[in-house]
């Protein structure tokens, strides 16, 4: 199987033969770059790449990695998800790619797959705060609240009416979080910049989640770009934020109850500035493990009879969507039972 490999430091990239060369860099106060011993990678074992340091690269070896279908996905020193190298399409398909267009341009047919996206999505976190529930955490009246909204997603005429229930859903959905953690508070949802420990992780998370998606997009013949839920833009993979929806309450935010209740991450794996906190290096590390381990754990999936990973999930559920772009399979988004 192949891996994701993760790059902290910064460094070179470069092709060596049948390989890959990866040759870091310490770096002195004064900018001083001092190269330390390389590290060889196989392309064979190579599925994508998370690039977190300053990498020195020449097209050379991007023409290579597109040739062995090799991604890399970059982000800034504040952890923001920057853009991703893709291989090229090998799956264009025109006839797709009109199936989403009149989807998008259809109301009526927007309305209905964003409201699929809200629905999965509000399931899926009610889920996780039933599992707490069940341990002692008191969280019935948020439970009750974002069920009592959840009916009413199905009423709406607009997406925009329907991004107004989404937003207070996501509301007491995150006020739960100070009941579900317990040695930290989530305060009010921040995102750029994230102003403390667990407001870092959601926002770290979620670009993982969303780079998670749109691999999985780009080995399905759907166009990243068409959107249904967030409103396509220029130069975005919006359907990626589509269909993160689904995942990141049973991915990112499980991972983050986990990592810090079992003091995992503790205090000491954060940098704290003025109005700014970010996971250190340690603390990415920790958290891509933890990340990474989420994706490859796997479960008994009800409908195929076979277990399958939560990182085969999310290409599972990019197909499931084709299927009802192209009318032969009404979609239905991913509930977790368990």
């Amino acid at each position: 199987m192949k891996k994701t490999f993760y790059l902290f430091n910064p460094g070179q990239m470069e092709r060596k033969d049948n390989t890959l060369k990866f040759t870091p860099y310490s770096i002195d106060d004064d900018g001083t770059e001092h190269p330390l011993q390389p590290r060889y990678l196989p392309v064979e074992d190579i599925s994508e790449f998370y690039c977190f340091g300053a990498l020195k690269a020449s097209s050379s070896l991007f023409n290579f990695l597109g040739q062995k279908d090799i991604c890399m996905h970059f982000f800034d020193y504040y952890e923001n998800y920057t853009g991703s190298f893709m291989p090229r399409d090998s799956l264009l398909s025109g006839k797709m790619l009109l199936a989403q267009t009149a989807a998008y341009q259809n109301k009526k047919k927007r309305l209905a797959i964003a409201q699929k996206f809200i629905d999965g999505a509000a399931y899926n976190m009610v889920r996780n705060l039933m599992y707490y529930n069940r341990r002692g955490k008191d969280l019935e009246v948020v439970i009750n609240a974002i069920n009592d909204l959840s009916k009413d997603l199905s009423q709406t005429t607009s997406v925009e009416e329907l991004m107004g229930i989404e937003g207070q859903i996501r509301k007491l959905y995150y006020d739960a979080f100070n009941l579900i953690l317990n040695n930290f508070e989530m305060g009010e949802r921040s995102k750029q910049p994230p102003r403390n420990e667990v407001n870092a992780l959601i926002s770290f998370g979620n670009m993982m989640c969303y780079s998670q998606c749109l691999r999985a997009i780009h080995q399905t013949q759907l166009n990243p770009t068409i959107s249904y839920l967030h409103t396509p833009g220029e130069r975005r993979y919006s359907l990626c934020l589509d269909i993160s929806e689904i995942f990141k309450p049973i991915i990112v935010d499980r991972v983050i109850f986990r990592v810090l209740n079992r003091k995992e991450i503790q205090e000491k794996h954060f940098e704290k500035k003025i109005n700014r906190c970010l996971l250190n290096e340690a603390g990415k590390k920790i958290f891509v493990r933890a990340i990474e381990d989420k994706l490859e754990e796997t479960f008994q999936h009800k409908s195929l009879g076979r277990k399958v990973s939560f990182r085969h999930l999310i290409k599972l559920e990019c197909y499931k969507l084709a299927k009802h772009l192209l009318g032969i399979e009404e979609y239905k988004p991913f509930k977790t039972y368990w």
